[in-house]
C-alpha cells in the first residue's frame, strides 16, 4: 500500500510541476502532465533510494528557516563582493568533515551549500563523508570560520530533521532485501 502511494504521490508531484512549467492549468495539461509523469517513472526508473530514520517537521521548518537567512545573508554578501571598489577577496576550495550517515542526507548537504551565494560544492567523497566546497571569500581566517559555523549549523539541522540516533535504523543491504 506504502508503494502504491509513494508512486501516485511521486505522479501528482511530476504532473504539477509539468502544470507549472506549461504555465496552464487545463484538464488537457494535467492529463498529458500524468502521461509524461507515468513515462518518465516507467522507463526512466532510478533504484531505490534507502530512507532511514524519520522526518521531523519542526526540525525541517527550522532548517528551511535557517537556509532561507543564510540565502538572504550571503547574497548580500555576494552583492557586495560584487560592487565594492576594492579588489576580490581570495577563493579557496575548503574541505569539511560531516557525520551524517545516510547518503541521501550528505547529497541534501552538498544542495543547500551549492544553493548559497559565495559556495559551491565541488566533490563529496561517499564514504569518508568529505565535502570539497569552493568558497569565494577565504580572505581571512574570521571568514573562513564563518563558513565553517554555517556548514556545521546545516550539518547539525539535517540531523535533526532526518537522521536522529535513537530513530536511526541503517538501510538493508541487498543481501538482506
Amino acid at each position: 500500500m506504502r508503494a502504491v502511494l509513494r508512486r501516485v504521490t511521486v505522479l501528482i508531484a511530476l504532473m504539477a510541476v509539468w502544470q507549472l512549467l506549461w504555465g496552464d492549468y487545463s484538464v488537457a495539461t494535467a492529463i498529458s502532465g500524468l502521461l509524461v509523469a507515468a513515462a518518465i517513472t516507467t522507463l526512466l526508473s532510478l533504484p531505490a533510494v534507502p530512507v532511514q530514520g524519520r522526518l521531523h517537521p519542526v526540525s525541517l521548518v527550522r532548517l528551511i528557516a535557517r537556509v532561507g537567512w543564510y540565502l538572504l545573508v550571503s547574497s548580500v554578501q555576494v552583492s557586495w563582493l560584487a560592487i565594492r571598489p576594492s579588489p576580490p577577496p581570495p577563493a579557496a576550495v575548503l574541505r569539511v568533515q560531516l557525520s551524517v550517515k545516510s547518503d541521501l542526507v550528505l547529497v541534501l548537504a552538498a544542495n543547500i551549500m551549492s544553493l548559497l551565494p559565495g559556495s559551491i560544492s565541488l566533490e563529496i567523497d561517499q564514504v569518508r563523508r568529505v565535502m570539497f566546497c569552493h568558497v569565494i571569500d577565504a580572505g581571512s581566517p574570521r571568514a573562513v570560520a564563518a563558513f565553517y559555523r554555517q556548514v556545521t549549523n546545516v550539518e547539525r539541522l539535517l540531523v535533526a530533521a532526518f537522521e536522529r540516533d535513537a530513530e536511526w535504523l541503517p538501510a538493508p543491504t541487498e543481501e538482506q532485501q
